[in-house]
């Protein structure tokens, strides 16, 4: 935890080799290893999503606290709760512990960026077509302390890389 977050901010995201991370609100390719990779690092920490990365889901996921950032009051049934802003989803998600997680889509982690602990990132290493890509970001503000290539059941070749800021200029 670091700078005025009252948590470890975390973004975690899959994008493909230009950035691509979303197709009509879904992703584009089937890569089971990092749908156990998100699940494991995920697990009994809050998720921050927007709107419609929340409608995206096949349901409320387990064990984790659904933070959804919304222009307009949702109502909702705990463990799903609606935020105006991501300041106040980051209030509460300190109520859940010490970290807490951006999922999406890329307008939720355009906002996250600069407050941004640690990017975990899988890297696929292949394009795709989609309509949705991550921010740019500034990779200078961060060092990659690890980083694994692997190759998927489904034949996609991934990399799970992690990222950490150097520091916060708040």
């Amino acid at each position: 935890m670091t700078g005025k977050n009252p948590v470890q901010l975390c973004i975690i995201a899959a994008m493909d080799i230009h950035g691509l991370i979303g197709q009509n609100n879904q992703l584009p390719w089937h890569l089971p290893e990092d749908l156990r990779h998100f699940k494991a690092l995920t697990m009994g920490c809050p998720m921050i999503m927007g709107h419609r990365t929340f409608q995206s889901l096949p349901g409320l996921l387990p064990g984790r606290p659904h933070l959804v950032l919304s222009r307009h009051q949702l109502i909702l049934q705990a463990p799903a709760y609606s935020h105006p802003n991501l300041e106040q989803a980051l209030s509460h998600a300190a109520q859940f512990g010490d970290r807490a997680f951006v999922i999406g889509g890329a307008q939720i982690y355009a906002l996250a960026l600069s407050r941004a602990d640690r990017l975990y990132l899988t890297r696929i290493e292949q394009a795709y077509c989609g309509d949705t890509w991550f921010p740019k970001w500034p990779e200078e503000d961060f060092a990659c302390i690890e980083s694994m290539s692997s190759n998927s059941t489904t034949g996609i070749h991934f990399r799970f890389e992690t990222w950490q800021r150097l520091k916060h200029d708040f």
